[in-house]
């Protein structure tokens, strides 16, 4: 859950989510060495009335600054590319939810079961009880098991939307018409918080996202209850 003031990333809930934080400090500090040994050339440049003939004209320079770029770009582009497969990696889900985007809330249909789905409403202002999250609380949590795979699959009825929930390193687009999927695993217990990512029409900001995962056995509680329910 962000905070005010908050400089970072959220609190990592998932192994994608840890290696996207883990990419983004070893690209960050490539990026502040880079930064730092420029600034020192402009200053040293700008500061010395001295001049160096073997700098204005030197072949072993001009190799060194085409070699160095290729290389650092190589130590950025194989970390991303190894997490981009793990986003993309699907083995032996759990469970399988599909998550429909509707103007403007979100429905999901739980189709491991026979009858297990419900649409989820962002809890009004007025109606929100102490402790609960304003424009972020909704009036029913996507359920989901700690430490099992889980499938989403992604789509919408009306127009663009986009199912994201950042402490779980998941970002998945919603095209009417297409169903795309995608995965992750929550690997502790917790409510964790998203929003639509797609500028979606004047409620766009009125339909949040709201996982909350619980142990199994939990877990088997609630479906049981909902299944009666249904």
């Amino acid at each position: 859950m962000a905070h005010p003031t908050q400089l970072g990333f959220q609190d990592a809930a998932s192994p994608v989510m840890h290696e996207l934080l883990h990419f983004h400090d070893h690209a960050l500090m490539i990026v502040f060495l880079i930064i730092t040994l420029v600034l020192y050339i402009i200053v040293a440049m700008v500061t010395t009335k001295l001049t160096n003939k073997y700098i204005l004209d030197s072949q072993e320079i001009e190799i060194v600054w085409t070699v160095l770029p290729a290389v650092i770009l190589i130590l950025i582009a194989l970390p991303s590319l190894r997490i981009l497969y793990l986003m993309d990696e699907i083995n032996d889900p759990h469970l399988t939810i599909k998550a429909m985007g509707h103007q403007w809330y979100w429905s999901y249909e739980y189709t491991d079961y026979e009858s297990l789905g419900f649409d989820s409403y962002m809890v009004p202002t007025q109606d929100l009880t102490p402790g609960q999250f304003r424009l972020l609380e909704t009036d029913h949590r996507m359920v989901i098991p700690m430490e099992s795979p889980i499938r989403v699959l992604v789509s919408a009825e009306d127009v663009l939307h986009s199912w994201a929930v950042p402490s779980l390193g998941v970002k998945m687009d919603a095209v009417p018409g297409r169903l795309n999927q995608t995965a992750f695993i929550a690997s502790r217990p917790g409510v964790f918080y998203g929003q639509c990512s797609e500028i979606c029409g004047a409620n766009h900001s009125f339909m949040p996202i709201v996982v909350e995962a619980v142990p199994l056995a939990h877990f088997e509680n609630w479906s049981s209850l909902m299944l009666e329910d249904a």
